[in-house]
């Protein structure tokens, strides 16, 4: 395949504005595309949070039509991360806020407003920079309306005329349903009806209408992909998916590791590498740290650790029922996160009941998250649902064997130990029920305590484990050649 200019757009990127692992793949895929040649551009929105961004240079000082003639001023900032290509939306009315989405767990009213601006400003900013993009990449609601734009108010335009569009689908749950009346940037959709983007006469997803618009779709892992045909596994969109099934493919997201890898992690307090006598001595050294930091006691016993956010999204509703069960052995837990109020005063009081054995720190610190990943034995991930995840990918290159249900990118990146020992990568469970999470903890507690030189050779087959970006971005090449077959056919449909 020819270069090709692609145009990343997605509401959050590593290095620069991070809620979720949307922002790892906002940053490491256009890096990994980058390195095979290609010419790639992220949009993203420039957020108050951007440390420095008000300072970086301006490209382009213009205005949007907005309804009844009346124009949003925005500019457009040059910024980087990671060698990344990072174009920022700066618009104060939208973006100058605390958060990015919302504050004191209230989503911000206008949210349907400021994306659907993100929607139309990132493909208004292409066409007055001059960058012609072959691919449109959309990441998730967010960003949904962006084909949608592509097949109706750009599809007579000819510099658009090559344009071919993809969404990516992080996380169905999420949909962005918003009113007609919050739409006015996209007078399109209150001229005619579009039934089948719509929730009711009122209201419409943004998901739904990338979904429906969109060139080709991408579930973040090929057993997800295989979940959004299903109402379930789609969170109600399974008709809407189905219909596009011919064009939806599964690709596993890929993991940095430049930043994750316990040979030149700078965070962790000691780094090792991927051998028996390295890896024991330098997880021994982490969890010591770990055990000083969050006031546990520092003794060589089994760790489980958990970084997440507090959603029931995560299993929070399987782990907490059970969780002073599991404290009832020789073990130590340590669960760092933000979240739902709720879940976090229930870990907060089981910690205060268990302080030998528990530590509960509700933050977000990437230094924690590293040092869990380094210190722990166990990385427990009972997710309801997860599209792909990489926390398991991170756990395994530090030798901490992933314990997940059976869904999504969990089932597609870890081995179980009961239905494989010899290739196995780490424990799986799969009801969706805390006597299931309870009984696969114990089975991973068991094989540490009965049998730690078996435990170590299934923490090495967890450390041998590879997820390149390079090879996720080759499938997403594919994906986006597959979205281009008539332009390169001679087409310009």
């Amino acid at each position: 395949m020819s270069n090709l200019n692609i145009l990343f757009v997605a509401s959050e990127i590593e290095g620069l504005a991070k809620t979720g692992g949307l922002a790892d793949v906002a940053k490491s895929l256009p890096k990994s595309l980058q390195g095979k040649g290609h010419d790639v551009h992220v949009v993203v929105p420039c957020y108050r949070s951007i440390t420095g961004s008000f300072d970086a240079p301006v490209v382009l000082d213009t205005a949007l039509l907005a309804d009844n003639d009346t124009y949003i001023d925005y500019q457009v900032r040059e910024l980087e991360t990671d060698g990344v290509k990072v174009w920022a939306i700066d618009c104060r009315r939208y973006f100058d806020r605390e958060s990015l989405y919302a504050e004191n767990n209230q989503a911000y009213h206008d949210n349907g407003e400021r994306f659907a601006f993100l929607s139309v400003a990132s493909l208004d900013l292409t066409e007055k920079l001059n960058f012609r993009p072959d691919i449109v990449h959309a990441n998730d609601w967010h960003t949904g309306l962006v084909p949608f734009l592509l097949k109706n108010r750009y599809q007579h335009n000819e510099f658009f005329a090559d344009t071919r569009s993809v969404i990516s689908i992080h996380n169905a749950v999420f949909k962005g349903v918003f009113s007609y009346a919050e739409l006015k940037l996209i007078p399109e959709l209150t001229r005619e009806r579009f039934a089948h983007i719509e929730i009711d006469h009122h209201h419409i997803a943004f998901l739904k209408a990338g979904v429906a618009y969109a060139d080709k779709i991408n579930g973040v892992s090929p057993n997800y992909a295989k979940e959004l045909l299903t109402d379930l596994g789609s969170q109600g969109m399974g008709w809407d998916f189905s219909a596009r099934a011919n064009d939806l493919v599964g690709i596993v997201n890929g993991c940095d590791y430049g930043d994750w890898n316990p040979e030149i992690d700078e965070l962790i307090p000691q780094k090792f590498k991927a051998n028996k006598t390295s890896m024991t001595r330098g997880k021994k050294a982490c969890k010591k740290a770990l055990q000083a930091e969050v006031s546990l006691p520092q003794k060589d016993l089994p760790m489980f650790g958990m970084v997440c956010r507090l959603t029931e999204q995560k299993g929070l509703q399987y782990l907490v029922p059970i969780l002073r069960q599991f404290l009832l052995n020789d073990v130590q837990v340590v669960i760092v996160g933000t979240g739902d109020p709720a879940i976090a005063h229930q870990l907060n009081e089981i910690a205060t009941e268990y302080k030998e054995k528990f530590a509960f720190v509700e933050a977000y610190s990437n230094k924690l998250a590293h040092w869990v990943e380094a210190s722990a034995d166990v990385f427990l991930m009972p997710s309801e649902f997860e599209p792909c995840g990489l926390n398991q990918m991170y756990s395994m290159v530090y030798g901490t064997l992933p314990l997940v249900r059976n869904v999504g990118g969990l089932k597609d990146t870890v081995i179980d130990y009961d239905a494989n020992p010899e290739f196995a990568t780490g424990f799986i469970f799969e009801s969706p029920e805390p006597s299931a999470l309870l009984i696969a903890m114990q089975r991973a507690l068991l094989l540490h305590a009965q049998n730690p030189v078996e435990f170590k050779r299934v923490q090495m087959n967890a450390m041998s484990c590879r997820f390149d970006w390079d090879d996720s971005a080759q499938q997403y090449l594919d994906l986006y050649a597959s979205a281009r077959v008539g332009i390169q056919q001679g087409q310009t449909a």
